[in-house]
């Protein structure tokens, strides 16, 4: 199992600069972990890391060389359960993110349903949420499989977050080759799931995994709140069952990624794996 980090470590600095970081750190892998179409502002100015999936997929891929690191994933996170918009980022930037994943030479991109932003996607049922989540992923899965890429669904959402449901849209989608699951641990366990549970449900579509930790004062927030960019502990310091998702898994998931905020809780995530057999 390999380990990587996640892209965005200091908030309002460019890209290589959060790739700086990762390979001072010791990390050889890491993900493309925010992206956007077109031009970004901020970008102009060197003051975000978010990639442009209209951008020139070698100039990515040099950057993360220069670095010595190799890219593991390329994230794109959607919003599944609202109505289709031009603001709203979806099927057609996950259809983006696939065509750069196979420049990039990388075979997964992550994605999942996100928050619920209008009163019509929180007035749907249960069904209605799979129907309108799997219908986006529809063109993307085909893509997907056309070029070796793979589309995994993070838990992060109501929907993502509980395995009968999650099961569903693989189920809707026809449990086709090009769409499995990344297995957040922190995201599972906050959305109300045991995430050693879901590991066991999906492990053999199960294609990458992001690690989390979480304090037990969260405890309170679980299965109401859906999601967290990053953890605020060490993997290992929490409540999630770590080792019991690592005897599960075991070496059949070869990339992963650890999404924690502060150097000292990452690097001693990091060292929590390598114990457990992680390089």
């Amino acid at each position: 199992m390999k380990v990587g980090c996640f892209s965005l470590i200091d908030p309002f600095t460019p890209l290589e600069h959060q790739l700086a970081q990762i390979q001072d750190m010791g990390f050889k892998y890491a993900d493309v972990t925010d992206n956007h179409t077109g031009a970004s502002l901020l970008g102009t100015i060197d003051m975000t890391a978010s990639v442009s999936l209209d951008s020139n997929p070698a100039d990515i891929k040099a950057a993360y060389s220069k670095y010595g690191l190799e890219i593991t994933s390329v994230c794109c996170h959607a919003n599944l359960l609202d109505p289709p918009a031009p603001f709203r980022y979806g099927t057609t930037e996950i259809m983006k993110g696939i065509y750069m994943a196979n420049a990039l030479g990388v075979r997964d991109v992550i994605t999942t349903e996100g928050h619920m932003q209008t009163d019509w996607s929180k007035n749907l049922s249960e069904k209605e949420r799979i129907f309108a989540f799997a219908e986006k992923l529809y063109e993307p899965a085909r893509l997907a499989e056309a070029l070796g890429v793979r589309i995994l669904i993070e838990p992060h959402g109501i929907i993502s977050d509980d395995i009968a449901a999650l099961g569903g849209v693989l189920d809707k989608l026809g449990n086709v080759s090009s769409v499995g699951v990344n297995l957040d641990t922190g995201n599972c366990w906050l959305g109300g799931t045991d995430p050693v549970e879901m590991a066991k449900a999906f492990k053999d579509q199960i294609g990458h995994i992001h690690w989390k930790d979480m304090p037990a004062d969260m405890e309170s927030e679980r299965g109401k709140s859906y999601g967290c960019g990053m953890g605020s502990i060490a993997i290992g310091d929490g409540v999630v069952d770590i080792e019991g998702v690592i005897a599960v898994l075991g070496d059949s998931v070869e990339y992963t990624t650890l999404e924690v905020a502060g150097t000292g809780a990452l690097l001693a995530s990091y060292e929590y794996l390598k114990h457990h057999g992680a390089e």
